[in-house]
């Protein structure tokens, strides 16, 4: 076990506390008044988008654009997966990027064993999106037999089925998202608890502006 410093909780913790309020403010706001964030207003357009795919059969389009989001997730799962092996490989082979950290590590704790535990950490991080993106593949794969079927009376390919599908495998892409934004803060942390710091405030201020709009 390591021990860490008052300085490297205080600032550290303030970091993950900011970012933690930050997505209970927004799950709040989301459930409450889902319109004026960029997550709600995106989910009622898909509602949408299904409907007017669905009513006039434009087969076509509806394949293409979910093509587009499959690349796109897959892309990102291989990204993260690839990172995340790096990153625990890194973990257990200290060495330059170590003594660089700890050269810029004003206030924290520098020893070997905290810097490999935020090393595993963040390769979490990275597999916490990999499966999220891969979880969204999924659904959007769904997605793609569903919208095609037309049968009568079958609530289970209705417009509202498809477009609670399609918006699961939306979230989970937004999720895996966030992982990569999260990885910021964590990334910085390797340098010190008040790189950390700053990294978390300046995401959430980017975050913000981003999510109060479409």
């Amino acid at each position: 076990m390591f021990l860490i410093s008052w300085q490297e909780w205080i600032l550290a913790g303030s970091g993950a506390l900011l970012v933690i309020v930050y997505h209970i403010y927004l799950y709040l706001r989301v459930r409450r008044h889902p319109l004026s964030t960029s997550i709600g207003i995106t989910n009622h357009a898909r509602k949408i988008w299904v409907e007017e795919i669905r009513k006039d059969r434009r087969d076509i389009l509806a394949v293409q654009t979910i093509r587009n989001q499959m690349m796109a997730a897959t892309f990102l799962a291989s990204t993260s997966i690839i990172i995340s092996l790096g990153a625990f490989g890194a973990a257990f082979r200290p060495g330059t990027f170590q003594e660089v950290s700890h050269f810029l590590n004003f206030f924290g704790t520098k020893t070997e064993s905290l810097w490999m535990f935020k090393l595993m950490l963040l390769g979490i991080l990275f597999f916490y999106a990999f499966f999220n993106f891969t979880l969204s593949i999924r659904y959007y794969n769904h997605t793609g037999f569903m919208i095609n079927t037309y049968a009568q009376n079958d609530s289970t390919v209705s417009d509202k089925a498809i477009t609670q599908i399609i918006n699961h495998g939306a979230l989970h892409y937004t999720i895996g998202m966030r992982g990569f934004y999260l990885s910021i803060p964590m990334a910085l942390w390797m340098f010190g608890p008040i790189w950390m710091l700053c990294g978390s405030i300046a995401m959430v201020i980017t975050l913000y502006r981003l999510d109060q709009e479409a």
